[in-house]
């Protein structure tokens, strides 16, 4: 494939690296970085096969709101239901990829977090994330994914940010939320189910970069074979 980079902050360094390796081309960038690449200004000026975005909310908004015909694969955390919303209305003339988080492992968490929703539904609910000191959003694009799954299955639950300021015991309706920064932590998400006398924990740790970057690029490789349409980790493979 020819891929078009839009940003080119650490993520899609990765990605250059990876897809090089591949067998992939970079066909250029859409950065305000200075790079090796031809820069572009708009994504079907490229005429890359695919485009992969790893940047910000201020960067692929303005560009989701020309029109565009290439594939896509964003990956941007930040401003999801306006993302969103504007890859949706794109749909009609390209294929689109969106994942707030690229591991397939993250996804298949999603899925288990559905299960155990289903099957312990009295057991107190906590959703941990942590990340490394220069992440912005808080809490990650992955965890308001999971939170928004634990919602739909809680009719009625709420979630609870901070208990800092509250006296009193946890509400049957909690769902806690917590976020973590230091160091260098790559990522790590963690479900955690509280019951009568015991435990059960979900856990998700991202042990290098690499596995968002080659995530978007396994979504590439099958989004620019298929129509026009809206696609997500539920239904690209």
């Amino acid at each position: 494939m020819r891929i078009l980079l839009i940003g080119y902050g650490t993520m899609n360094k990765i990605v250059a690296d990876l897809a090089v390796e591949a067998g992939h081309e970079i066909a250029g960038v859409i950065s305000s970085s200075q790079t090796d690449y031809t820069a572009f200004e708009s994504i079907d000026e490229a005429k890359a096969d695919v485009a992969i975005d790893f940047s910000n909310p201020e960067r692929i908004l303005p560009l989701i709101k020309q029109p565009f015909t290439t594939p896509l694969v964003v990956a941007t955390t930040g401003q999801k239901e306006e993302i969103v919303a504007e890859l949706q209305a794109r749909s009609k003339a390209a294929p689109v990829f969106f994942s707030a988080n690229m591991s397939y492992g993250v996804h298949v968490l999603n899925q288990l977090l559905q299960s155990a929703l289903e099957q312990l539904g009295d057991y107190d609910l906590e959703l941990i994330e942590r990340h490394h000191n220069k992440k912005v959003d808080a809490p990650s694009g992955t965890l308001v994914k999971l939170l928004d799954t634990a919602l739909d299955a809680r009719q009625g639950s709420y979630p609870v940010y901070d208990r800092s300021s509250v006296s009193q015991p946890r509400s049957v309706d909690e769902i806690g939320v917590s976020a973590i920064r230091g160091g260098t932590i790559v990522g790590q998400h963690d479900a955690i189910f509280a019951g009568h006398d015991e435990v059960i924990e979900l856990k998700h740790i991202a042990q290098s970069k690499d596995i968002f970057a080659n995530g978007a690029i396994k979504a590439a490789e099958s989004l620019i074979n298929k129509s026009n349409g809206f696609y997500d980790y539920n239904n690209i493979f």
